[in-house]
């Protein structure tokens, strides 16, 4: 087990070494500059100042030579200074979104689990009734209909309607929405893949062993099905949180949220190089660990990963 985590550990390098060239190219080799009009909100620059701007920045040197500057300060975790914000380095940037977009993430995947699983174990055992019908029906809707749509009719509804919730991001209530509009096609994704895989292990010798020898049939759920069920839901737990976290970009532009997402658009539309390749290579992180969590906890969950290292 040990030589496999080793493994999994030594394979973050080589992906997140992918992400940070294949941004440093696209965001360099795209039409444009952090300078020009469309960056700076309609206004050209002198060319003097731009000149100046480039050489500050390191933006005159050859390409291959800003790579390398580039690689070797994000081993440090050092991103730089914004072009925009100035007097900011792109981890107190970061520091300063993330919180939120983590907060929202957090939110739904709970919303995902407490809902998702519940309804897909009710499902898988009233197999072929009208709850395993409307749980499908219910989950299909939910997973098909886009999350700006929802988040867009919870907006209208709950806080324009209903004046339940804030229009704005000011407190605590304000993570609500995003988190149910962000969550719903999770816990419909999570319903369905616990559906499934319970309806597969009772179809299995153990558990019409486990009857035959007189278990009473919760035992046997509790014990066996769910058990052995949850195994399949368990690999997308992680997955499913790193992309909650990474997804978030139109849910916060929507509810306003000063989050991660919000500032990832902001960050490409004024071209801002080290924010960008410093937000996408943090992204790129989380789920990577996100991954090697769960690789790790399947191996637990699972005696066969353990009896193969």
């Amino acid at each position: 087990m040990f030589r496999y985590i080793v493994r999994r550990v030594l394979w973050m390098i080589p992906v997140l070494w992918m992400v940070a060239t294949v941004t440093f190219l696209m965001m360099h080799w795209a039409p444009g500059s952090p300078w020009d009009a469309k960056s700076t909100g309609g206004r050209q620059l002198d060319p003097a100042l731009e000149a100046s701007f480039n050489r500050q920045y390191g933006l005159d040197k050859p390409l291959l030579v800003q790579y390398g500057t580039y690689l070797k300060n994000a081993v440090l975790l050092d991103f730089g200074d914004s072009y925009k914000q100035r007097g900011k380095s792109v981890t107190e940037i970061i520091g300063q979104g993330f919180p939120y977009s983590a907060k929202i993430g957090v939110l739904a995947l709970l919303l995902a689990v407490v809902i998702g699983v519940p309804v897909g174990i009710y499902a898988a055992l009233r197999h072929n009734t009208f709850g395993d019908y409307a749980s499908l029906f219910i989950t299909t809707i939910s997973y098909t209909v886009p999350e700006f749509v929802i988040a867009i009719f919870l907006l209208v509804v709950f806080s324009v309607r209903l004046g339940w919730m804030p229009v704005l991001f000011t407190d605590w209530r304000s993570y609500i929405l995003p988190a149910v509009a962000l969550g719903s096609g999770s816990a419909a994704y999570i319903a369905r893949l616990t559906r499934a895989s319970v309806l597969e292990v009772l179809r299995e010798d153990f558990v019409t062993t486990a009857r035959a020898k007189g278990l009473r049939n919760r035992a046997v759920i509790t014990r066996h099905v769910v058990r052995n069920g949850m195994i399949p839901v368990l690999t997308v737990i992680g997955p499913a949180f790193a992309a909650l976290v990474t997804g978030t970009i139109i849910i916060e532009r929507v509810f306003g949220v000063p989050g991660m997402g919000r500032l990832f658009i902001d960050s490409i539309t004024s071209r801002d190089y080290p924010v960008i390749m410093g937000v996408t290579l943090f992204y790129a992180f989380i789920i990577v660990v996100c991954n090697l969590v769960v690789d790790i906890a399947y191996g637990f969950a699972d005696p066969r990963i353990r009896a193969s290292q």
